[in-house]
């Protein structure tokens, strides 16, 4: 799926390849010029190699086809899945604090499982995403859950438990009023998906250090979210915006230096990567009189500096991490895409999750734009060719695909079909190659500070609520 991660893993299948062609150059060409040099010894051992590479060849041609059969019965089990989307009103009034939706996220959407032998590599099994959207349809922005069917009661029920007056409905999925982006089509479209600067032990700017945590006044309350709610609510007719948020309880795992097969989770990649920061700063002891060495000691003096970005590094692995991949669209009709020098939304949409930044630990950045540039090659990419990077974009966002992505993405990764000419493959006509998709670790704090209601401070006539509340009858009413 991609390099990090879950799933059926095509990483170095290129690469392999590439050097058994090579090899089987080298040795088909050998023959001659040893028998020429008259090198007995090295003659002796292009024999030996010679007879093993038969069954070098079995054994890789076994692992791809292993490969291949999990990646088929792993879509098999997914096309089985029935995925809604239920649409969620805010209420009218939302007092609490974005660490409700954080116990939301935690208790409704953190499935994880042990999957066995039998159900992993025969039946396909695979952990199940959920998508948290935010959308603008003419400028009425709405708030999306796109989850398996089976788990709608959880997501009902555990929603109710921490907004009471919100509601939760199955709704059609938005995407589907925009058949395609092409040249016939009446849309026009640019999208990009975001990743982090930093690795992803480094947290983003959260609504802790936004003061929320602390419930102050309405009126005192500064809501990072605010500004994503404010401009999709400033979108005209003709003009859409959507961002999905596509998750699944982490199971990365990352190789253990000094070790052969030794690998790790994303909390002790986190540990690493807090020691590496520290490194220069940090003194060890080895005991005296001891024939092996063996640290006594580890002393390590955190500069003034650096003590809040410890503390954030820290605090990201005491919550629960999501894998996710964030991707983000500007749809609209072709008479306003691109719209004016003043309202340029096309331009606008790609700040939105600015507020988000904190210098010293970590930022969104984008990447895998629709645009001339995408392929970052020699030249850039024709109009027809960004418009059909748009129109990928648009068939991904619908399919909400980040995790178990199909067989052409592995192989047509532009990962590999970018080198060693970047740009010219893909423009020349050759073949329009898949931008590869990165994910990354989220906890449920990072993820609810993306993912919450605004509060009433946020008066935006366009963001639905629900109106009424909802109360108890009296309890001395006569029967």
């Amino acid at each position: 799926m991609h390099d990090e991660g879950k799933g059926t893993t095509f990483g170095t299948f290129e690469i392999i390849i590439l050097l058994l062609f090579v090899l089987v150059l080298l040795f088909y060409f050998a023959p001659g010029f040893l028998s020429d040099s008259g090198n007995a010894a090295i003659l002796s051992l292009y024999k030996i190699i010679l007879g093993i590479l038969p069954f070098a060849g079995t054994v890789l041609l076994g692992y791809i086809a292993f490969k291949v059969w999990v990646h088929y019965v792993q879509q098999d089990f997914i096309s089985g899945i029935e995925f809604i989307l239920l649409e969620v009103i805010p209420p009218r009034d939302v007092e609490r604090s974005p660490l409700a939706m954080e116990l939301f996220i935690t208790n409704a959407l953190y499935h994880w499982s042990m999957k066995g032998g039998k159900e992993e590599y025969w039946q396909g099994a695979v952990w199940f995403w959920f998508s948290l959207e935010i959308v603008s349809i003419e400028g009425q922005v709405h708030f999306y859950i796109r989850a398996p069917s089976r788990m709608r009661g959880l997501i009902e029920t555990q929603m109710y438990a921490q907004y009471p007056q919100s509601q939760v409905k199955v709704v059609e999925d938005y995407t589907l009023a925009v058949p395609e982006i092409s040249v016939k089509s009446p849309w026009n479209g640019w999208g990009c998906e975001f990743w982090l600067q930093k690795p992803e032990a480094y947290p983003i700017r959260t609504y802790v250090d936004y003061g929320l945590d602390e419930d102050p006044k309405e009126e005192y309350k500064v809501d990072p979210i605010s500004p994503v709610i404010e401009f999709f609510g400033s979108l005209q007719k003709g003009e859409q915006a959507w961002m999905q948020i596509i998750i699944t309880p982490s199971k990365k795992m990352y190789h253990t230096k000094g070790t052969w097969f030794g690998k790790h989770d994303w909390v002790a990649e986190s540990r690493a990567q807090l020691m590496k920061l520290l490194f220069p700063y940090t003194s060890q002891r080895d005991e005296p009189g001891s024939e092996l060495v063996k640290l006594a000691r580890i002393e390590v003096r955190v500069p003034k500096f650096l003590d809040k970005m410890v503390e954030r590094v820290t605090g990201k692995t005491n919550k629960l991490g999501f894998e996710t991949g964030i991707r983000l669209m500007y749809i609209a009709k072709k008479e306003v895409f691109p719209v004016g020098r003043r309202t340029n939304n096309s331009r606008n949409v790609r700040l939105i999750l600015r507020q988000y930044a904190n210098p010293d630990t970590n930022q969104f950045e984008r990447k895998n734009s629709t645009q001339g540039d995408a392929y970052s090659g020699i030249f850039p990419a024709s109009p027809k060719t960004v418009m059909l990077l748009a129109n990928r974009m648009l068939h991904e966002y619908r399919e909400r695909a980040f995790f178990h992505l199909p067989m052409r993405h592995h192989i047509f990764s532009k990962r590999y079909w970018s080198w060693p000419f970047p740009g010219i493959i893909e423009v020349g006509g050759i073949i329009k190659s898949y931008f590869h998709h990165h994910t990354y670790v989220l906890n449920t704090e990072e993820l609810a500070t993306l993912w919450h209601f605004p509060g009433q401070i946020l008066k935006v006539p366009t963001l639905e609520r629900i109106e009424s509340k909802e109360a108890s009858p009296p309890t001395n009413l006569p029967v």
